[in-house]
């Protein structure tokens, strides 16, 4: 297959370097299965995951549930992953050739279980993982998940003087490998700035916004959703709230955190307004759902015109530009 790179996408973060600004967000390639392909279809990058220490069979099924005029999906999994030990595995197994030019981002989150439900619990289970994918060779950058709604314990590193602890337990691990921790989207600003306010402590590369949207009844859904159907909203119902704190958090810390982008993006109007708002690199899922895979390259198609057109010769130099102009 035919792979269209643009010269005006390409970037460099944390000494990676991202063919495109457009990546596919864990929650799709759970297992890690399917890389090359994604790599075929003008991804900039991939997230496999989220990942957890133990095997974990998720939450009963269904995990999913469409809402197509709302563009949304009510997401259940429960962090269903085969065990970061197995998935490794086969990600180190891929060939260099294939994956040469395409960034792996490995989301690991602590384990749906009974089991790991304790602070210290949970601090051990992202750290085994984190201590494997030390030694991956294909693995280029690390999400610390700890927004997962949908398990056990619910989410405990939501919690300033938690979430503090963790991340020094992860400092200590030694990671010569950038480190992002995937934001809650529906904290109030206060709140997820004391998060911020940890995470700017640490070693910590970036932030990921923003995670599923709990709150049901703060959303338009327009379409039938019985009560019966568990779990948390994806896509459209994220997206004004997910954009206005890639701006805050931008405007207040744009020269210490590289953002990732992601939720409620259809069209390459979707992922430039994030962009513009302070994202460097945007992720996409629902709307590959919907949209299909070859959304990713419609998206750099447009954006390199996008970029001409504003008369800037990179994409990073859109960046931000409408949260200054706000702040």
């Amino acid at each position: 297959m035919f792979i269209k790179r643009y010269d005006s996408l390409k970037q460099r973060y944390h000494g990676i370097d991202f063919p495109g600004p457009v990546g596919l967000s864990a929650g799709f390639d759970k297992n890690g299965e399917v890389l090359p392909a994604i790599a075929a279809l003008n991804f900039g990058f991939g997230e496999v995951g989220s990942v957890t220490a133990m095997p974990c069979a998720g939450n009963p099924r269904p995990w999913f549930y469409r809402l197509p005029k709302t563009k949304s999906a009510v997401v259940n999994a429960g962090l269903a992953n085969q065990g970061s030990q197995r998935i490794l595995a086969r990600l180190n197994r891929i060939r260099p050739s294939v994956i040469s030019r395409f960034p792996i981002i490995l989301s690991v989150a602590k384990t749906n279980s009974c089991e790991v439900v304790s602070e210290k619990e949970g601090i051990d289970d992202y750290v085994v993982t984190a201590r494997r994918a030390k030694k991956s060779k294909n693995i280029n950058a690390i999400e610390l998940n700890i927004s997962c709604p949908n398990t056990y314990g619910g989410e405990p590193f939501t919690d300033p003087a938690m979430l503090d602890r963790l991340l020094e337990s992860i400092d200590k691990v030694g990671l010569k490998k950038p480190v992002f921790v995937k934001m809650p989207v529906d904290l109030k600003w206060i709140k997820f700035n004391q998060l911020l306010e940890v995470i700017v402590r640490h070693e910590i590369a970036g932030v990921t916004i923003s995670n599923l949207f709990k709150d049901r009844s703060r959303v338009e859904i327009l379409d039938d959703l019985p009560d019966s159907v568990k779990g948390n909203l994806s896509g459209k119902p994220t997206w004004q709230v997910s954009n206005e704190l890639i701006k805050k958090t931008y405007q207040n810390y744009g020269d210490k955190l590289t953002i990732i982008g992601v939720g409620g993006i259809f069209t390459a109007e979707d992922a430039y307004a994030k962009i513009r708002l302070g994202a460097s690199l945007v992720e996409i899922i629902t709307g590959v759902l919907f949209n299909g895979p070859q959304l990713a390259a419609q998206i750099n198609h447009d954006l390199a015109y996008f970029v001409k057109r504003d008369g800037f010769e990179n994409i990073h130099e859109a960046v931000g530009v409408d949260a200054k102009s706000q702040s």
